[in-house]
């Protein structure tokens, strides 16, 4: 049963992220990622990871899509959708996306890390402690990479909406 719900989930997660990258009106890319996000908390579920979905949630969900939508609404949205979709820019984009699926696909049905078990999960309550100390101990540099390029996203956001301003 878990099976079917996480290749329910998966499903749906490349689907929407297939319509995040393909759909024309930037508001419905927003609103396909956000689900997206929400099918991927789904799976940390399934994963017995609920800390994980939650954060998923509350950061993703909340604050970073906030942060899209509102940008979304600051900028013009006709010049923004002549701007994204030139006639003939979507054919290399679309050949590198089915060469990535491709890739991804072979590597998952070749590799020896997927297996019929159960992810062994801990009991003693210091998940939390655990994930903190792994977060902050052995990931420090990720976890301050993916924070500078969400502070440049807000930075460029911002001198998008500036330029409006002017």
């Amino acid at each position: 049963m878990d099976q079917g719900f996480f290749l329910l989930f998966a499903t749906v997660s490349v689907i929407t992220a297939l319509t995040v990258v393909l759909a024309r009106n930037p508001v419905h890319s927003a609103l396909a990622l956000m689900a997206c996000f929400l099918h991927i908390s789904a799976i940390f579920v399934l994963l017995e990871a609920p800390l994980l979905a939650v954060i998923q949630i509350f950061v993703y969900v909340g604050a970073i899509m906030v942060l899209f939508l509102f940008v979304i609404m600051m900028i013009d949205m006709r010049e923004a959708v002549l701007q994204r979709f030139l006639p003939g820019g979507n054919l290399p984009a679309l050949a590198l996306l089915c060469l990535l699926g491709i890739e991804m696909l072979v590597l998952v049905l070749w590799s020896d890390r997927i297996s019929a078990t159960a992810p062994v999960a801990t009991r003693d309550g210091d998940d939390v402690r655990q994930l903190g100390t792994t977060l902050f101990a052995d990931y420090l540099l990720p976890f301050e990479v993916a924070s500078v390029i969400l502070l440049a996203a807000l930075v460029g956001a911002i001198v998008l909406a500036r330029k409006e301003w002017e």
